[in-house]
Formats: structure tokens, C-alpha cells, sequence
């Protein structure tokens, strides 16, 4: 089934990833554009529509690659128009964003899936599944980079609220995924420089997250080290292959298709949002 989506943004990610990847099919076909600079979207070959409810209008689902507020905000009119939802992380900028957002698909039934790259790989599916044999009771993330150092990554909302926000999603639901439910969190540090994590799991597994986007220089490649009464199990992001998208994306159409669930709904990024928000005010 190939699904009609409509995408609300046009900033790099989206010029990068989402407008090539939704139009380049086979389960998608771009089919409009809406930006605040309709300029930028003029560039993705596609229809640009000056009201976002004429996108909507157009298409049977909605993705988004815009600041995390924007998201909330359009998000909640594109469930309300009855669209199927492809959302950014995190899911808002705010715990109170996330629960309108959320609450709003819960109430009109439509399907939603968060962009947490790391979870449509095979490579982390393997992993996972490895990781199950090996009796877990621990583990550590590291995300380290310079993006908000500058280059196209050194985003107003970025340079707000720094790594916990942006890629702090990535590796919370990683340690989720591999430890159990996270139940708890303390963190200590700066979002602009260097946060450290310490999750609870319903498991009884603890572990840790390091998260920086202002370290300068070559960075090492983010990773998931996870330990085991049976072993040890690794995966870093070099190892995640260029196909991730393609895989969410028939999920996605998949999932719209048949009007079910995805694990990765808007409710788990709720869920992640939670502890995220729970970390930032003890860091404030």
C-alpha cells in the first residue's frame, strides 16, 4: 500500500532526509509541502500550500520535521483533521506540549509513529534480541558530538535546551528497549555542556547516559554498551546502515494501512518526553 503524505517543514533534516526518502517511495509518495518560508519548500518538487489545512486537505498522512513547539502545536490540528502522523523527536518542547499532542491522536484514533532512527535497524533489532539472552542487569549510552558547536544542527531550540532534548530521546529509549521500563531518573550537569543520566529500570537494571553536543573536535560515534550475567552485548551508530528510514517508513504505511498501533506511538514518545522533563528540572 502506498500512503499519500503530506510533510510540514523545510528546514536541512527535511531537505536531507524526509522530502527525498517520503517521495523516493515505494510505501510513500510526497505529495505537498508546507513551510513558514514557502521559498525553502519551493526546492522538493512538490506542491507548497500556503495554510497548513490545505496540506492536510491533500493527504492521508502527516510528517513533520520542524522545532519540537511546532510539532506540538500543528500536530494536534493534523490528528484533529483525522491524519495518520509521523512525528520528530522529541515529541514536543514541553511535558504539557507532549500530553495535548498525545492526547489529541489518543482521542481521534489515528496512527502514529516517532522518528527514533535507531530502533528501525536491523542491526539494533539483533542487538536487542541478543541482548534478551543475556540476562541484563546494566548498562551505559554515550551521545557526544559538537553539533551545536554550529553547522546546520545549531538550531535556535538546540542551543536553548542543549543534548538532553534533542538526542537525549535516542538513548533513553535505547536503555528502555535493552533494561525494561525506565521508572526513574537523576541527572546532573548542563544541558549546553555535559549531562549524565542515571536511569531506573522496572527491572530492577540501572544504568547510565552521557550526553554532550558541545565537545569540539572528532567525536566517537554514539553507543549502547550493555551488560549481562550471561555477557556482554554492543552497538554504535556507525553499525545502524543507511536503510532505517526506508524500514520506518513501510512500517509507517503499514500501520496506516491497517489502522493498528505502533510500538513507537506518540504515547511512548510521551513516555520518553516524561522522563526527559523529569531530568530537566532537577537541572534547572
Amino acid at each position: 500500500m502506498t500512503i499519500s503524505v503530506g510533510l510540514v517543514g523545510a528546514g536541512p533534516w527535511a531537505e536531507m532526509v524526509h522530502a527525498p526518502m517520503l517521495a523516493a517511495g515505494p510505501d510513500t509518495r510526497l505529495v505537498g509541502v508546507w513551510a513558514r518560508r514557502p521559498e525553502a519548500a519551493a526546492r522538493f518538487g512538490v506542491p507548497v500550500f500556503a495554510r497548513v489545512e490545505e496540506l492536510f486537505d491533500n493527504c492521508e498522512a502527516v510528517a513533520f520535521s520542524v522545532p519540537p513547539a511546532v510539532q506540538a502545536e500543528l500536530g494536534v490540528l493534523a490528528a484533529k483533521a483525522g491524519k495518520a502522523l509521523l512525528l520528530e523527536k522529541p515529541l514536543a518542547a514541553d511535558l504539557d506540549g507532549a500530553r495535548r499532542l498525545a492526547d489529541a491522536v489518543g482521542e481521534a484514533g489515528v496512527a502514529s509513529q516517532m522518528v527514533l532512527t535507531w530502533r528501525y535497524s536491523a542491526a539494533t533489532r539483533s542487538f536487542l534480541a541478543r541482548v534478551s539472552a543475556i540476562e541484563p542487569f546494566g548498562g551505559y549510552a554515550a551521545n557526544i558530538s559538537g553539533a551545536m558547536l554550529g553547522g546546520d544542527f545549531a538550531t535556535p531550540w538546540r542551543l536553548e535546551r542543549g543534548a538532553i532534548l534533542d538526542v537525549g530521546p535516542h538513548m533513553i529509549d535505547m536503555l528502555d528497549a535493552a533494561l525494561g521500563r525506565v521508572t526513574g531518573v537523576r541527572a546532573h550537569g548542563n544541558p549546553l555542556g555535559w549531562v549524565g543520566l542515571l536511569l531506573e529500570h522496572e527491572t530492577g537494571a540501572v544504568s547510565e547516559a552521557s550526553l554532550c553536543m558541545s565537545a569540539p573536535g572528532e567525536t566517537p560515534p554514539s553507543t549502547v554498551d550493555i551488560y549481562g550475567r550471561l555477557g556482554r552485548e554492543s552497538i554504535n551508530g556507525e553499525q545502524l546502515g543507511s536503510d532505517v528510514f526506508a524500514v520506518m517508513l513501510s512500517e509507517f504505511a503499514e500501520t496506516v494501512g491497517r489502522g493498528g498501533g505502533h510500538p513507537l506511538d506518540a504515547a511512548h514518545g510521551l513516555r520518553l518526553q516524561e522522563i526527559i522533563a523529569d531530568a530537566e528540572r532537577q537541572l534547572s
